[in-house]
C-alpha cells in the first residue's frame, strides 16, 4: 500500500513539474491560442516565437556588436548528419551561419533541412580554425577532397542556442 501511495505522488509531482512554466502551470483550456505558455513545443529551454528576428537581418545588427542575446528565425540549411548537433542557417547574401546547442543538451533531426526554426541565444563574431571546419565538413558528409581544401580559418557569424522551435513550411 505504501509502495502504490508514495508511486502515485511521484507521478502526481511529476505531472506538475511537466505543465509548469515559469512558476505558473499552464493549462491549455484556459490560455489564449498562440501564448507563450501554450506555444508549441521546442528542444531547450521553452521559448516562444515572440519577437524574433529574421535571420538574415542579424549581420546587419551586429556590426556594432561583439556579442548579442537575441531570439531569431530563418531556414534551415542543413544540419549535421551524424548527430543533428549543429545546423546552419541562411544569411541571405550568400553566406550560412552555424547554429550549436547550448551544454550540447539537446540536437535536431539530422534531416530539419528546409524547415523553419525560430532560435533563442547568444550571437557571436568568432574564428573558426581549419580543424573545426574540417570536423563540420566531415560531418556535414562532405568528401575527403572537399575536406582536403579547407585550409584557412574563417571569422564569421555564430549562434549558440539555448531554444529551439522547428516548423514545417
Amino acid at each position: 500500500m505504501k509502495k502504490t501511495f508514495l508511486l502515485i505522488t511521484m507521478i502526481s509531482c511529476l505531472l506538475n513539474l511537466a505543465t509548469a512554466q515559469n512558476g505558473k502551470t499552464c493549462d491549455p483550456s484556459k490560455e489564449k491560442a498562440g501564448s507563450a505558455c501554450c506555444a508549441k513545443p521546442g528542444l531547450g529551454v521553452a521559448m516562444s516565437k515572440d519577437g524574433a528576428t529574421d535571420v538574415k537581418l542579424l549581420s546587419e545588427k551586429m556590426k556594432e556588436e561583439k556579442e548579442l542575446f537575441v531570439k531569431i528565425k530563418g531556414d534551415v540549411v542543413e544540419a549535421c548528419k551524424v548527430k543533428g548537433c549543429w545546423m546552419t542557417a541562411d544569411l541571405g547574401n550568400g553566406q550560412t551561419m552555424r547554429i550549436r546547442f547550448k551544454d550540447y543538451a539537446f540536437f535536431v533531426p539530422k534531416d530539419c533541412g528546409g524547415k523553419q526554426f525560430y532560435a533563442q541565444g547568444i550571437a557571436s563574431w568568432s574564428e573558426t580554425s581549419v580543424a573545426e571546419l574540417q570536423h563540420y565538413a566531415e560531418d556535414a558528409g562532405k568528401s575527403k577532397a572537399e575536406i582536403g581544401k579547407i585550409k584557412e580559418p574563417k571569422k564569421e557569424l555564430t549562434f549558440l542556442a539555448e531554444g529551439v522551435i522547428l516548423e514545417s513550411k
